[in-house]
């Protein structure tokens, strides 16, 4: 998905006038917006041009970022005409496939071209004004201020409170693909009816996949990879999963019950078996009711309490790419820990295998500078407390590979191992960092 990179600060006049969207929808839970779209003007597309990704790939047209900014005057200005005028036509997405979280199977990707970026950007932030003041404190994913980790960290809390339960893993199967129009559009009809942006929306919705050269237009789901789709996708679940939880589930439970999600993974915590189990047993229904399907092998029930051995009474789960699991503290306390998900672990060296392989004959210097760029990343992520073991195995792993593909720089096989020890006094890895603390 395009995720957001760190904002410019943004103009006062932007500033101001999605902050009159935000209070209109506040002080109105109820009402239908019909006029959104006059907001976005040209320094409303200036905004939202500052705001997106500039190193992004390409899309069918070819056009970066650096070539759109020349003649960017001209270029905002047909763009603000062509969308008030009802004359753009959103272009096809070009899709691309990146490994899934078991490393076996692959995930499809949208590539969008830029100028669709920028106004998708728009769109989503003028959206983003009035589902804010909607969305619950349940949901984490792809909104401002809120992130994976704190999704992670709210969990391990829940869980720590409850002192262990019954935790539902849920898994939707293929949801971005799966996403049903009509019923989006008639979620969205709930909130926000002005025509210019529906429109642009419906055109999103239509414009098809390219894929090796042939043109598909699917009549579900929306392509991963634009910024549109995670806002839509938090508008579908807000109704299918958090209002319905909040409002009809959990007050006719016996014990607590709390539900976290990011996007479109999520995990309910019990008190009682018995709510689990009643929950377990009418989540099915609901998602068939809007179109999607619960992954039948990865959504399970488990007792996630402290126990003596893990597999016993406390089996792991994982989230958000981090395996949950009781351990003791260094006190000999039972406590909630995370440790990065095998899975993740497994995906992470394949695709650092990959490209120590496609670069070993790049100079040394270079190669370091980029594997510690990518060390950094993943500590950035992993990089939470009680997790140091795990970002330690990936350090030495990490050496281990780059050893092996520069000792296969030629048939020789020249560089032995003390010869490699000697390099990294040279060009040492970074160490683990931990970032994230409860």
């Amino acid at each position: 998905m395009e995720r957001q990179t760190t904002e410019t600060p943004i103009s006062e006049k932007v500033s101001t006038k999605l902050q009159r969207i935000a209070q209109l929808a506040r002080e109105s839970p109820e009402r239908c917006l019909l006029s959104l779209a006059h907001h976005i003007d040209l320094e409303f597309l200036l905004e939202a041009f500052n705001r997106t990704r500039k190193d992004g790939a390409a899309g069918v047209d070819g056009q970066t970022a650096a070539e759109y900014v020349m003649g960017i005057a001209g270029r905002l200005s047909s763009l603000h005409d062509r969308f008030k005028s009802g004359g753009y036509q959103a272009p096809p997405v070009r899709r691309t496939y990146i490994p899934k979280g078991d490393g076996r199977k692959l995930r499809p990707i949208g590539v969008p071209t830029f100028e669709d970026k920028l106004l998708q950007r728009a769109v989503a932030m003028v959206l983003e004004a009035v589902y804010e003041q909607d969305f619950l404190d349940c949901s984490y994913g792809f909104r401002p201020g809120r992130s994976a980790h704190q999704a992670v960290l709210a969990l391990d809390e829940v869980i720590w409170k409850m002192r262990g339960g019954w935790v539902l893993e849920v898994d939707i199967e293929s949801f971005f693909d799966s996403l049903d129009h009509t019923q989006l559009r008639g979620l969205l009809d709930q909130r926000v009816r002005d025509g210019v942006l529906r429109r642009t929306i419906d055109k999103w919705l239509k414009a098809g996949v390219l894929e090796e050269g042939r043109l598909r237009h699917p009549d579900i789901g929306t392509p991963q990879g634009g910024v549109i789709s995670p806002l839509l996708a938090n508008v579908y679940l807000h109704e299918v999963l958090d209002k319905w939880f909040a409002a009809a589930v959990r007050p006719r439970l016996y014990g607590q019950a709390v539900l976290i999600r990011y996007a479109d993974d999520f995990v309910l915590v019990f008190s009682r078996e018995k709510d689990a189990r009643r929950v377990e047993s009418v989540l099915p229904k609901r998602f068939g009711k809007y179109g999607l399907k619960l992954h039948p092998e990865k959504t399970r029930l488990l007792h996630f309490v402290p126990g003596s051995a893990r597999g016993e009474g406390s089996r792991s789960f994982d989230f958000l790419g981090f395996t949950f699991y009781w351990g003791r503290s260094r006190k000999g306390h039972w406590v909630v820990k995370q440790q990065t998900a095998r899975s993740r672990l497994t995906r992470t060296m394949k695709s650092l295998g990959r490209w120590c392989r496609m670069n070993r004959h790049e100079p040394v210097a270079w190669q370091h500078q980029q594997l510690s760029r990518k060390l950094r990343g993943h500590y950035a992520y992993y990089g939470i407390r009680g997790n140091s073991r795990a970002l330690k195995s990936t350090l030495h792993a990490l050496e281990r590979l780059w050893w092996q593909w520069l000792n296969r720089r030629s048939r020789r096989n020249d560089m032995p191992w003390e010869r490699f020890r000697l390099l990294l006094k040279r060009y040492s890895l970074p160490a683990p960092v931990i970032y994230h603390r409860r």
